[in-house]
């Protein structure tokens, strides 16, 4: 069965698993509008793909970027949220700056970009809210004390807003990897293991997306954890 075209909209899709995702979507037919701070970064044109750039650390500005967006692509029914970044340190090592940085990016954005759709949304006879959360919003870990509370509120905020949202037609689904080999690592300390059973692929991720995009009405797919066989983490010289 041929499944429903829909209109998506993917936050950080110049990149890893956004980027998986984007791809996955439009060689099913969906229509996808990217979201990206450097829009250059999308080197090759699609008849079914569309591009915006937004700043989604910019909190000040943020509110009217998403207006705008909603008014210039007013089909979209589904999200998927796949902004944010990683930064792993002693709390004490952190700036203030740093700490907030990392939960707007990661949490309060997501919050905004949500609220500013909903209203639409409900409106919509079919429509998805896919958070790409972390296995860090499952346990606290060492030197991740900001990233693990930044997607600690991330799985609270989707839990609670999936409850909201249970007497609409909006669908909330989070998807919490484990360890992904994409360029997130590029600036860390550590990365995971090179072995195929050692690391996610993006491609991974955007197959659970679109399982959940694809789903039939009547269902929601409320968590979905991802890991490797096999976890294993280097740490770089």
């Amino acid at each position: 069965m041929q499944p429903i075209k829909r209109t998506v909209l993917i936050t950080g899709a110049s990149s890893g698993i956004g980027r998986a995702c984007a791809r996955t979507l439009l060689e099913q037919g969906h229509e996808v509008i990217g979201v990206s701070r450097n829009c250059l970064q999308f080197t090759q044109t699609h008849p079914h793909f569309s591009s915006a750039p937004i700043d989604f650390s910019d909190l000040t500005t943020l509110p009217d970027k998403i207006k705008q967006l909603s008014k210039q692509y007013p089909a979209i029914d589904s999200i998927v949220f796949s902004a944010g970044k990683g930064q792993f340190s002693s709390l004490e090592e952190f700036s203030f700056g740093q700490i907030q940085e990392i939960m707007n990016l990661n949490f309060v954005s997501q919050s905004f970009l949500a609220k500013g759709f909903l209203p639409a949304l409900k409106r919509k006879p079919c429509a998805d809210l896919i958070f790409i959360g972390s296995e860090a919003a499952l346990a606290g870990s060492r030197k991740g004390s900001i990233y693990c509370a930044s997607k600690f509120a991330l799985r609270g905020f989707s839990q609670a807003l999936r409850d909201e949202c249970a007497k609409s037609s909006v669908r909330v689904s989070l998807i919490n990897p484990g360890m992904v080999k994409t360029d997130f690592f590029n600036t860390l300390s550590f990365a995971p293991g090179a072995q195929a059973s050692q690391h996610l692929l993006a491609k991974d991720v955007a197959d659970a997306v679109s399982y959940i995009i694809n789903a039939r009405q009547g269902i929601i797919i409320d968590e979905i954890n991802l890991n490797p066989a096999n976890k294993v983490i280097t740490f770089k010289k």
